[in-house]
């Protein structure tokens, strides 16, 4: 491994070929000037990675939680992330690498930084939802959504090490992903912590599963604020904490679970309820794409609605309603009070649930 952005490991490869910085260069130009378009991007990259003039890198965020928004990197945090990944992942120098994700953001560009960081052998495919159909041979580790993990069910065992983040891991692909030899981690962590911070285990399934927080990488500690919101110290990758917005509960500095987004919380009758934590107790009854909103209601405050990407289906909807209510792990204020069919959410350029947005559109 290396420790400076200037160099590259002696054992990086792409596709299976060793290049000086100077050659590394020169196939970066390639890709810009005649790559496919998933190719431009990672040519685009290198040659800022390379260009010494450079301290920083820009990144976008996807803006699944709000308006899209630019951060400049700085180069040696970004080296610093790479190798805190190593040495939790343990994969190191002449790890099989795939790189699957698009490279405009941040989980592909650190795919990158790791590759020449670390000293892997990594290989490119066009980031597409089932990113493993043309691959035929076997990897140490890679990095997908939940989508393209959800898509490669299949061939997952081609892979030994897989982190997934960039959305929701539902319970249900959750007990798809049982029994397979991939080892599958979740990753927390966004733009502004260059990539991920913490991870948990995804399989194999215990009793515990559900319980499993996640683990901060080294040189990482977490805390959280008088509003249970997650504020994560890592002096390494970071200038200052970090306060998020994301509401856990802290059980250790290195261990916390995920409740959900403070933005997104639904005050209905004075009692709080999380989105994410309702929708992940009825995964199991909806197969379709959804997600829960809070609208206005003159004496609750806010009520609960659910929205189903589907097309309006009555008897679906009996059924539903039944089994909600069934459903003894729900408290009388979480049963979502109206469910809406709708046609197609609002999506962010990285193919997320853009809540708000579609939200905006039905009331309009």
């Amino acid at each position: 491994m290396i420790n400076h952005p200037h160099d590259i490991h002696p054992h990086f490869k792409i596709n299976g070929n060793h290049f000086s910085r100077r050659d590394l260069r020169t196939v970066a130009y390639s890709y810009v000037k005649e790559g496919e378009p998933f190719e431009e991007k990672i040519g685009d990259f290198l040659l800022d990675w390379l260009n010494d003039d450079y301290k920083t890198i820009k990144v976008r965020t996807s803006g699944s939680t709000g308006d899209p928004k630019t951060y400049f990197l700085d180069k040696q945090k970004m080296v610093n992330s790479a190798l805190s990944t190593g040495k939790f992942f343990k994969v190191r120098e002449g790890t099989k690498a795939l790189l699957c994700l698009p490279s405009d953001y941040i989980g592909g560009r650190m795919m990158l930084v790791r590759a020449m960081v670390l000293g892997w052998d990594l290989d490119i495919v066009e980031p597409k939802s089932n990113p493993l159909d043309e691959v035929f041979k076997t990897y140490d580790f890679c990095a997908m959504t939940p989508f393209q993990m959800d898509n490669s069910l299949g061939r997952l065992h081609l892979v030994k090490k897989l982190i997934v983040g960039g959305g929701t891991v539902t319970e249900n692909l959750i007990g798809l992903i049982q029994g397979i030899p991939t080892k599958v981690f979740e990753v927390y962590g966004m733009t502004e912590t260059i990539s991920h911070i913490a991870a948990r285990k995804l399989n194999p399934k215990t009793d515990n599963t559900e319980k499993r927080p996640f683990k901060a990488l080294p040189n990482v500690s977490v805390s959280q604020n008088a509003h249970n919101c997650l504020v994560v110290k890592a002096p390494k990758i970071l200038e200052k904490e970090l306060v998020t917005n994301d509401i856990v509960e802290v059980l250790t500095y290195k261990k916390f679970f995920w409740k959900g987004r403070l933005d997104n919380i639904i005050n209905t009758g004075g009692i709080k309820i999380f989105p994410e934590t309702l929708e992940k107790k009825l995964q199991k009854l909806i197969t379709h794409r959804f997600y829960i909103a809070g609208l206005p209601h003159d004496s609750l405050g806010e009520q609960v609605v659910l929205f189903i990407e589907a097309p309006e289906n009555q008897k679906f909807l009996s059924d539903l309603k039944q089994a909600i209510d069934r459903l003894k792990s729900l408290s009388k204020y979480e049963k979502p009070k109206h469910i809406y069919f709708v046609d197609k959410f609002e999506e962010t350029n990285s193919g997320k649930i853009h809540r708000k947005k579609t939200l905006s559109k039905l009331m309009s």
